[in-house]
């Protein structure tokens, strides 16, 4: 049906950028709100960034000012450009695309299988 593949990921000295992104294929008509989430050991998942079809966005306080999701509906792909990483941001982190079905035209929430950032000295 449809997949999220997520890339980017990777080991990063804090202070140091890293840009996430995440394709979505398959049997698309049109794609709604996509979103960046987050998961680190022992805490519960936590949005980290969402942005409309029209290019609205929001973030969780903790990476207002250091991370900017941006997306290309042409290419069906969103961005998470992290800047001032902190060893705080260290998680799993997971796209989440609101897919219009080509042959349905119903709306299904798809998610990638999460892509490793850790920021360490």
């Amino acid at each position: 049906q449809v997949q999220l593949v997520e890339s980017g990921g990777g080991l990063v000295q804090p202070g140091g950028s890293l840009r996430l992104s995440c394709a979505a294929s398959g049997s698309i008509f049109s794609i709604g709100a996509m979103g960046w989430y987050r998961q680190a050991p022992g805490k519960q998942r936590e949005c980290v960034a969402t942005i409309t079809s029209g290019g609205v966005t929001n973030y969780a306080d903790s990476v207002k000012g250091r991370f900017t999701i941006s997306r290309d509906n042409a290419k069906n792909t969103v961005y998470l450009q992290m800047n001032s990483l902190e060893p705080e941001d260290t998680a799993v982190y997971s796209c989440n695309a609101n897919v219009v079905l080509s042959y349905t035209r119903r709306l299904i929430p798809y998610w990638g299988q999460g892509i490793q950032v850790t920021v360490s000295a």
